[in-house]
């Protein structure tokens, strides 16, 4: 489902700078099938590093690469990203990205289920991207937020999905449900949670930024 006029978004890509690897990263994820950022989003992770000052991220969902490299270009040269993939080929392929960009030296890509891994990375992080399963948002939030420094941002995609976190508004759904259920679960949880002061955003199929309040 849109959840911005087609008219609005065509307007805005239309003021979008074009980087030739990133387009072609996006290129080869979208042929993939891979579930990559939109470059609305991608601008809007790599002004949040720079707003923030940040100098480590974590990230959830590695993909084929494409949310990191924007996130990466964006790091003092000394900064530094763990990207957390379940998918060994994906992390190859995200590999090969970061170093023909130059990055690799600023990126480290995780294999395994980011259920376990994020109780293997240490923080604190300044910066967490969490788009990984949908079914694992709830279960990874504490974890999350106990990573993050105080001032530090989580941001969370498809937090809209596709308009079916709303009751009825998509008929009949095209989501299984129960990641629908698991999704809205969550945003109800993030409203609610006092660590956190968070905006939620109708970029693309929704953003959620969460900044970790200060004690």
């Amino acid at each position: 489902m849109q959840i911005v006029a087609p008219e609005i978004e065509g307007y805005l890509a239309s003021l979008e700078v074009h980087d030739p690897q990133l387009t072609r990263v996006a290129a080869e994820g979208e042929s993939l099938g891979l579930p990559i950022i939109n470059p609305a989003v991608g601008r809007l992770l790599e002004a949040l590093v720079i707003a923030t000052g940040t100098r480590r991220v974590l990230e959830i969902g590695t993909a084929n690469g494409y949310s990191a490299l924007w996130l990466a270009r964006s790091l003092p040269a000394d900064g530094q990203i763990f990207t957390l993939e379940i998918d060994p080929e994906r992390a190859a392929v995200a590999r090969r990205h970061f170093e023909e960009a130059g990055l690799a030296g600023r990126v480290s890509v995780v294999v395994g289920d980011a259920a376990r891994m994020v109780h293997k990375v240490a923080g604190p992080f300044d910066l967490i991207f969490n788009d990984g399963d949908k079914r694992q948002y709830g279960p990874l939030l504490d974890r999350l937020v106990s990573l993050l420094r105080p001032g530090g941002v989580l941001v969370t995609d498809n937090i809209l999905w596709d308009g079916e976190v709303v009751p009825g508004l998509v008929t009949p759904p095209r989501r299984a449900p129960e990641d629908t259920a698991a999704i809205a679960e969550y945003n109800r949880r993030l409203a609610a949670d006092e660590r956190l002061m968070t905006s939620f955003l109708p970029v693309r199929d929704g953003l959620a930024v969460s900044v970790r309040r200060r004690p």
